[in-house]
């Protein structure tokens, strides 16, 4: 079957990934300011997903603003992860190692020193420039979020870098030296002083200001900033990828923050030790910066500048494909017992909801490569691993709502019915999950008649004919239709409010 999935592996045996599990293996090691990060990634490109993530917070930056060098502990801390880095690249037999230094390694003044020991241990480092940095950042944003049209924010520990998004391309960059362990000097010459020198920087760089557009976050700070606004607004899903707020809402976390003291906002799970000090200055700029740039709405990226290194060297027709779609597809074929059911059950069920919008047919699709995953579970606990799976995997390229109604037509395929989950009532609206609820159904339907080979999806079809759910079998398979499959039949008319036949 010549499929989405099949397409990037055909591609992805010419690049560094391979159908052997060791040649598969891409890393980035990622020399920041603020943190020096390893992540392991296995599979195709376009859906990589990590094998290996771990992070040292080596504050190579934390001076440069003082004394313009990486101090002598600093980098130590930093060369040692990245040794330890090295060597476990080599255990793990990954073929295609890319390490990159940003900010504070190219702002140092004994930037080189790190970079030669670095080069001693066998590795070559690439000293990333402000502005692909700046791009790099902006391809993570549209590999996660395809259809990002707006300002990508990447806060780092030395700089700021800001890209436009639109229409698939990266498009006006800048790098500004604002990252947060430079802006507690900034803050401390007054309260006014940080809004003054962003609105200054942003005209000498010739910035051009388009309001109204969104403003996407990137880096760990904002992120961190993002899940503490999830636990203020009682968020019931912790997926910080493509939470949204309005813009109004930096300025309202600023001064939530300044007066929350560390001691609680390290009590919150999501917010990692480390990010509690920055938190206050990076809701000062982000409220300062999405003010100078008049921005509509905070979206956040889970995806950066290592996943838009990856994407960056993608072919563009790789680019191209959806990725919920991708890693639904490959999820499907991994935990699914029949090689290609999922597009057999959407061709079948497709002419029942050709009035879906386009959005809503990517998750209806979605969930028909997800259709069979739930084979293993316990059967009485089929529903909830559906909801479970539609809601915490790692996919991207879909936001809460659609979360929502993904979950809800594996719900009620796994034999939830029509019944709504408490996790995800109040995500999508009620028009939204009875949709889903009826792809689900459907789903059952196809499912149950089929076996999940293809032959009875071939032999049949699922139709509206005036106010009857219609099932069309031919004579010779009249025997496929048992009480199972009527009960399905019936159960997804009830749904529809329709009447249903079997018919010859």
């Amino acid at each position: 079957m010549n499929s989405m999935l099949s397409q990037v592996r055909a591609i992805a045996e010419t690049m560094a990934t391979s159908p052997e599990h060791a040649n598969a293996r891409t890393a980035i090691i990622d020399i920041g300011s603020n943190s020096v990060r390893l992540v392991v990634y296995d599979g195709p490109r376009r859906i990589p997903f990590t094998l290996f993530n771990e992070k040292v917070m080596a504050g190579l930056g934390a001076s440069l603003g003082k004394t313009g060098r990486i101090e002598p502990e600093a980098m130590e801390r930093g060369l040692r992860a990245v040794g330890r880095f090295a060597h476990l690249c080599r255990e793990m037999e990954v073929q295609d190692v890319r390490c990159v230094a940003t900010a504070a390694v190219r702002d140092a003044a004994n930037g080189e020193e790190f970079i030669l020991r670095a080069r001693a241990m066998g590795l070559k480092v690439e000293l990333l420039s402000g502005a692909q940095e700046a791009i790099a950042a902006a391809h993570g944003v549209l590999s996660g979020i395809p259809g990002a049209n707006g300002v990508v924010g990447d806060l780092g520990g030395g700089s700021l870098e800001l890209a436009r998004v639109r229409d698939g391309a990266v498009h006006d960059t800048i790098s500004l030296p604002l990252g947060v362990l430079r802006l507690p000097q900034i803050r401390a010459k007054g309260p006014a002083v940080l809004e003054r020198q962003v609105k200054k920087m942003l005209e000498k760089a010739g910035w051009v200001v388009e309001p109204g557009v969104p403003f996407y976050l990137v880096g760990g700070s904002w992120r961190s900033l993002a899940r503490f606004d999830m636990q203020l607004t009682h968020f019931p899903l912790p997926v910080v990828h493509q939470y949204a707020m309005p813009a109004s809402r930096a300025e309202q976390l600023t001064r939530i923050v300044s007066h929350v003291g560390r001691a609680r906002l390290k009590d919150i799970p999501a917010i990692t030790g480390s990010r509690v000090p920055t938190l206050p200055d990076a809701a000062a700029l982000l409220s300062v910066v999405v003010r100078q740039l008049k921005s509509s709405e905070l979206i956040v990226s889970a995806y950066g500048l290592r996943e838009g290194l990856l994407f960056e060297d993608l072919p563009p027709e790789i680019r191209a494909h959806d990725p919920l779609l991708v890693a639904a597809e490959a999820e499907g074929e991994a935990q699914g017992r029949f090689v290609g059911h999922g597009d057999m059950i959407e061709r079948w069920i497709a002419s029942l909801f050709e009035d879906d919008e386009p959005s809503w047919r990517r998750i209806r699709r979605a969930a028909c490569l997800l259709a069979d995953v739930g084979w293993r579970a316990n059967p009485d606990f089929r529903a909830e691993r559906g909801v479970e799976i539609a809601l915490h995997s790692n996919w991207v390229g879909i936001t809460a709502p659609e979360r929502a109604m993904l979950a809800q037509a594996l719900h009620s395929n796994f034999g939830g019915g029509a019944t709504v989950p408490p996790a995800i009532e109040g995500l999508a609206s009620a028009a939204a999950l009875k949709r889903a609820t009826l792809w689900g159904l459907a789903i059952r339907l196809g499912q149950r008649l089929s076996g999940g080979v293809e032959g009875p999806l071939l032999a049949s079809k699922l139709e509206m004919v005036g106010d009857t759910l219609e099932l069309r079998l031919r004579n010779v398979d009249a025997d496929l239709f048992g009480e199972a499959v009527e009960r399905r039949q019936r159960h997804l008319a009830q749904a529809m409010g329709v009447k249903y036949r079997l018919a010859w």
